[in-house]
């Protein structure tokens, strides 16, 4: 299973948030210019993101995007599944699955795929974007300027 630029981009823009977390709105072209995106694309991102109430707009001059929370009470699950949907490796295990399986009680693939989901889903909902900053500043103790980008005088690990 991988994931689509949408879910990939929208953890890294989260991620740059995060890394800013306290410092005011922070304009979406910083934020495309640190990760390297669109800023049509990653407004469309951040669009969703706003929608499902995870992160806030600031209108004007002195504008752009911040966290609605913590970054502590914002799992990588939520980043994901605002911009994905639920995750599974197969339809019959969805949790708003519209039509139930006539071989859903004796398909042993069937379990197969609920445990992947299962697995999937405790790990990106047991990373929070707090984890990700506090990773970060671990790896980027010894990471010099010549080996990565900057994220606005921070050093750029992805």
């Amino acid at each position: 299973m991988i994931l689509s630029t949408k879910g990939r981009y929208g953890v890294r823009a989260a991620f740059d948030l995060a890394l800013h977390y306290g410092e005011g709105p922070i304009p979406i072209k910083s934020i495309a210019e640190r990760q390297n995106l669109s800023d049509p694309y990653l407004e469309q991102l951040v669009a969703i993101l706003r929608k499902d109430g995870l992160v806030n707009s600031v209108r004007g001059a002195q504008g752009g995007y911040m966290l609605s929370r913590h970054p502590s009470k914002i799992s990588v699950g939520d980043i994901i599944r605002s911009l994905e949907g639920p995750m599974a490796p197969a339809e019959c295990v969805l949790d708003h699955q519209d039509k139930e399986c006539i071989k859903a009680d004796y398909c042993v693939t069937r379990i197969l795929w609920e445990k992947i989901k299962d697995s999937i889903n405790n790990v990106i909902n047991s990373i929070s974007l707090q984890d990700m900053v506090e990773d970060y500043e671990r790896i980027g103790k010894d990471y010099t300027e010549e080996e990565g980008e900057i994220y606005g005088g921070k050093k750029s690990l992805c």
